[in-house]
Order: structure tokens, then sequence, then C-alpha cells
């Protein structure tokens, strides 16, 4: 009789762990379970980002001569310009997602917005960084007539690129003041409130300029002179300006206290 209660008991006790490993196994979490919410954006956002890499060199050609490799050769440096643009863009999308850890509707309606202008920023930056180096330095100076048929050309590229970092930086700007109005639920101190609202403006600034060159060469002022591009060497003063101004005006930081 004992014999049969303890194997009875025996069967009960499997038939308990049985369950439970097959009701845990079934409520198993995914596994990316443990990584934060927003890592899943930032992935396809790399993969868009490196599509995006892809179209600045897939349309240079293998050459078939030496002569055809050098001005290949000479290709690159407007590739390389081109590329450390889109690099920097992806870095700056890549420390907003280091400082906040947002997977709500609104950043990603935001994040593929500024994924999708990125693509379409794609060729204007090529285009124009390719006519910066054989148009304006003078590698290719006899491709200007096949770049540009006129002066109306010149105009317009400026309009198309500034289009482009326009939106690219009015984006920035909205995610950054997405994160600043959800620092409740961020948890944010004061002096990350204050750094959310700052890198907003900074953002707006450069938006701005980009803004004023679309203005200038719409209304053909100085498109001759490249007066439409020469106005974004503004961002080194403006964000100079703004940095130390919103510097002023900043609570303290608690990192910087306890060093």
């Amino acid at each position: 009789m004992a014999d049969r209660r303890k194997q009875r008991a025996a069967d009960a006790h499997s038939a308990a762990i049985d369950d439970s490993t097959s009701h845990a196994s079934s409520a198993a979490p995914p596994v990316y379970a443990h990584l934060p919410p927003a890592t899943r954006i930032e992935f396809f956002s790399d993969a868009v980002f490196a599509f995006s890499a892809t179209l600045l060199v897939v349309a240079l050609e293998v050459p078939h001569s030496y002569p055809e490799l050098e001005r290949t050769l000479w290709g690159f440096v407007g590739f390389a310009l081109s590329f450390l643009a889109l690099a920097l863009i992806w870095s700056w999308h890549h420390a907003y997602f280091r400082r906040y850890q947002l997977a709500d509707r609104a950043t990603i309606a935001l994040n593929s917005m500024l994924l999708f202008v990125v693509l379409f920023y794609v060729y204007p930056l090529k285009f124009m960084t390719t006519s910066l180096a054989d148009v304006v330095i003078g590698l290719h100076p006899e491709r200007k007539n096949e770049m540009f048929r006129s002066m109306d050309d010149v105009g317009r590229m400026f309009v198309v690129y500034g289009l482009g970092f326009f939106a690219v930086f009015a984006v920035f700007s909205l995610l950054y003041m997405h994160a600043a109005r959800s620092a409740p639920t961020l948890r944010l101190t004061p002096w990350q409130l204050h750094e959310a609202r700052m890198l907003q403006r900074h953002y707006l600034l450069m938006a701005g300029v980009g803004a004023l060159s679309v203005v200038l060469a719409a209304a053909k002022i100085g498109v001759y002179y490249g007066v439409p591009g020469c106005v974004y060497v503004l961002i080194g003063p403006i964000s100079w300006w703004h940095g130390t101004w919103s510097e002023r005006r900043a609570p303290a930081n608690p990192a910087a206290t306890a060093a």
C-alpha cells in the first residue's frame, strides 16, 4: 500500500513538472524580447542606411581601360564626400536612440519619415558632391556642360538639395521635440530635458539654413556665384552661437556635479 502511494505521488509530481514545462515553453518570449523596444527600430533603420550607402556607389561602373579606371578613382572623391554626409546622419540617428529608448507610434512614424527622406536625399547628395568635385574643385571641368545645361539647372539643383537637407533636419527636430514631450515617460532629469530641447532647436536651425538656400535658389539670388551653396557655411557660427546661448541657460548637470 505504501509503495502504491509513493508511485502515485511520483506520477503526480512528474505530471505537474511536464505541465509547467509545456506552459512555460508555450509562453516563452521571442528571441529579442530581452532587448529594449527601440532596438528593432534601429535594426530596420540600419538596413535602410546600408541600402542608402549602396545607392551611392551602385552607379560606379567597372572600368574597361586605364583612363576609365582613372576617371572612376577620381569619382570616389564625390562618393567619399556623400558617404561622409550619410555617415554623419546615421551617427545622429544612432545618438538619438541611445539617449531615448522610444518605440511608440509617434517615434515609429517620425523615424519612418526620416528614412524615407534619407532615401530621397541620397541622389541629390551624390549629384551635389560629384558636381562639387568635378566642376568646382576642377577634377573634371569638361563635365560642366554635361551636368548643367544652363544656370537654371544649377538653381534647380540647389532647390532639390536644399529641400532634402531641410526635410532631414526638420524630422530630426520633430524627433527631439517628441522626446522632450515624453519627458515624464522617459523620466528625464531637468538637464536631460534641457538637452532634448536644445537639440530640437539645433536641428531646426540647420533645417532653416536649408530653407534659406532653397529661397535664394528659387529667387535666383547669387546662383551664378554659388550663394545658395555658400549659405551652408552659416551652420558653423549659428551652431556655436546657439550652443553658447543654451549653455548659459542650462540647469546643473548631475553627472558633471558628481564628477
